[in-house]
């Protein structure tokens, strides 16, 4: 593309409804909380779900060992004094353990989801504004390359 058709087609543009996407700067008119970008990773919903998934996954590891002990105790005592039931109880309690470490990683997963989901966003974000300055200053470099 020689110089002149690139000045052409800057000078067209320029001519254009200014309904086009803007793509250096975030218009200063559209008011907001002072973010600037399109993704935002702070939703204080989503850190709400992450933060109950958090507190679930703790207080359950703690009363599901409480329950998983006791269970296990009772049913040995069961056992010892030639009851039936203890070995059901036994098994009933390993069922709780493996359903236990089920629920765990489902609320582990969820909390560690929404911190990689939030910290990629933040990631992305910055990538775009880079990018999009870039488009800035190589613009800025041809406008300066026409003065001289």
């Amino acid at each position: 593309m020689a110089w002149d058709e690139w000045e052409q087609l800057k000078t067209e543009a320029a001519q254009r409804p200014t309904t086009q996407m803007q793509l250096n700067q975030y218009p200063a008119d559209q008011g907001g909380d002072g973010t600037q970008g399109d993704l935002a990773a702070g939703h204080q919903d989503l850190e709400a779900v992450g933060k109950a998934a958090h507190d679930l996954f703790e207080d359950f590891t703690t009363y599901s060992g409480h329950a998983r002990v006791a269970s296990v105790a009772a049913a040995g005592g069961l056992k010892s004094e030639g009851f039936a039931l203890g070995a059901a109880l036994e098994h009933v309690a390993e069922r709780w353990s493996e359903q236990t470490r089920s629920l765990l990683d489902a609320c582990a997963h969820i909390s560690n989801h929404l911190r990689f989901t939030k910290n990629q966003h933040a990631a992305d974000d910055s990538y775009i504004a880079g990018a999009v300055s870039g488009i800035a200053t190589l613009d800025e470099g041809f406008d300066d390359r026409k003065e001289h």
